[in-house]
């Protein structure tokens, strides 16, 4: 295939149109400002829904007066997210304009930091020794196979084809799933890549203490800031536009490939917005928080498994238009493999807080993750550092949690947590404990708020080479994918990071940016944290 050379675009005569107002679509237009030095007038997001943010939510509960929630939470780390700190050390923080939200980050993280105590908890409410990882000869000779292989000796291949059944009982699992968010049934390349970006977290994956944490839920700390940022440099903000489809259109002489129109429907009806020869496109595609529903105390939230949301349309629609725009059946396909259900406790009083201190030896925010894990539902939870949100009621404190089994029967509340209210959720966590005591007083003080998503875990989908699109397809002169359903090779998705970097990718890349994009981090590179990973895996 010859060389098809793509057309550089000037920065001041560009338009750039971005499809969706998540994390990567708001950093695609902070890099164009910032770094490509895009006009921000010449900037235009266009999100369906009347928030920004996407996946990084966070706030007052749909389903209750006086609650608070968020779908999920990021555990972050200097060594793998690099360009996320990139980006937002050039965004002021939310509450003090004189430095910068990755600044914030590691004060908060000076000021509070991370090393659990009870990582792993059991049936009979037991704190476990989880330093003591569990792993055999034959499971260190598993670990060594996957990392040996390469992606497209793997293919599409489970995690469970590469260890057998006792490797999903040591401490080792338990704690990098549950961290993580993998099940067996999930891609082993995906698996893989982790291994390796997150390499120099095995010596501290019973502690978690390279984790950073932001000082409120991700949305008030970093979202809020950086919304407000651009739309103070003047960028187009559009909500209640959704991009049903773009037409594109071929060169017959060059082969280059161009979008040209997008279609959008808004409340005023159908639109088109045509693309001129100098305007950029860049889609966002998937959604893992696409039919998301909520449920409170009394009730259940719905299971949406016919996508009624528009989260995945625009990627189905235009997938039928190149045979490299990606599949994404690939990824929606199987509700059953992927759906999570999270929950926000929202409390009127300290008592259950003070009662996890003093069983666990961690003050708020220093904990990390909880796991019951030979609870029926999986259940883990995470105290935060309180206030967790910004607009916080003095007394009133949170925390979160999720379910890994949810189709499973409760060891107290006999029924699967997704046909479970948030009350039996909370008695259910409560009795896991061992709280007893305290069971009546949390349950009249506690407003429980449910979450249900259909695809929570779909980007760890098995796989194979052009399910996920190129961040620049071939030959592409002006439109670029971006997200977590994208291919970035070695880097890993579920994180922030993933998005960031390909917007980074696509911004660098049309406007021939001359600065480097940070090289992606592997631990096994440097001998020290290569080596004491090594000790950790055979001690």
């Amino acid at each position: 295939m010859r060389n098809i050379k793509v057309k550089t675009h000037n920065a001041q005569d560009t338009h750039l149109w971005i499809v969706g107002g998540g994390i990567a679509g708001m950093a695609a237009a902070a890099f164009a400002i910032r770094d490509a030095k895009v006009p921000a007038q010449n900037i235009h997001i266009l999100e369906e829904l009347d928030i920004s943010g996407g996946a990084m939510d966070g706030g007052h509960s749909p389903s209750a007066e006086h609650a608070w929630v968020t779908r999920g939470g990021r555990m972050l780390t200097d060594e793998t997210y690099l360009c996320l700190w990139d980006l937002f050390s050039s965004i002021p923080s939310l509450e003090d304009p004189n430095i910068s939200v990755r600044e914030e980050c590691h004060q908060f993280n000076q000021r509070i930091k991370t090393h659990a105590q009870a990582r792993l908890i059991d049936a009979e409410h037991n704190i476990q020794d989880a330093a003591k990882l569990g792993l055999n000869t034959l499971h260190r000779a598993q670990m060594l196979r996957l990392l040996a292989s390469k992606e497209d000796k793997i293919g599409s291949r489970r995690i469970d084809e590469f260890f057998d059944e006792s490797f999903f009982q040591t401490n080792f699992w338990r704690m990098w799933r549950t961290t993580f968010a993998f099940q067996q049934w999930h891609s082993a390349i995906e698996l893989r890549r982790y291994f390796l970006r997150f390499i120099q977290e095995l010596p501290r994956i019973h502690t978690l203490a390279g984790v950073k944490r932001t000082k409120y839920n991700q949305y008030d700390s970093m979202i809020v800031p950086l919304q407000r940022w651009l739309t103070e440099q003047g960028v187009d903000v559009r909500f209640g536009h959704y991009v049903s489809d773009a037409d594109f259109e071929t060169h017959p002489d060059t082969q280059q490939r161009r979008a040209t129109r997008l279609h959008v429907t808004q409340a005023t009806g159908e639109d088109y917005i045509e693309l001129s020869h100098n305007d950029i496109a860049l889609f966002t595609l998937g959604s893992i928080t696409a039919d998301s529903r909520y449920a409170g105390n009394n009730d259940v939230p719905e299971l949406i498994r016919d996508r009624i949301d528009h989260g995945w349309s625009f990627w189905q629609t235009i997938a039928d238009k190149a045979p490299d725009f990606g599949r994404p059946m690939s990824f929606y396909g199987n509700i059953d493999e992927h759906k999570w259900e999270s929950f926000t406790l929202s409390m009127q009083d300290d008592v259950l807080l003070k009662r996890i201190i003093e069983y666990t030896g961690n003050q708020p925010g220093t904990g990390a993750l909880m796991t019951w894990y030979q609870s029926g539902w999986h259940l883990s939870i995470v105290v935060p550092a309180q206030p967790h949100f910004a607009d916080l009621p003095k007394n009133t404190y949170t925390l979160w949690g999720y379910g890994f089994q949810i189709d499973q029967l409760g060891d107290y509340i006999k029924k699967p947590m997704s046909q479970a209210t948030g009350t039996e959720i909370l008695t259910e966590l409560i009795k896991q404990l061992g709280f007893d005591d305290l069971l009546q007083h949390v349950l009249a003080t506690t407003q429980v708020t449910t979450a249900m998503m259909p695809y929570a875990s779909a980007l760890f989908a098995c796989r194979k080479p052009g399910d996920r699109p190129q961040v620049i397809p071939h030959a592409s002169n002006n439109f670029a994918f971006l997200g977590q359903f994208v291919e970035l090779e070695d880097d890993v998705v579920f994180t922030v990071e993933y998005s960031v970097r390909s917007a980074m990718t696509a911004i660098y890349h049309f406007f021939e940016v001359e600065r480097d994009i940070p090289d992606i981090y592997n631990g096994l590179l440097d001998p020290k944290v290569g080596l004491k990973a090594l000790e950790t895996v055979f001690h």
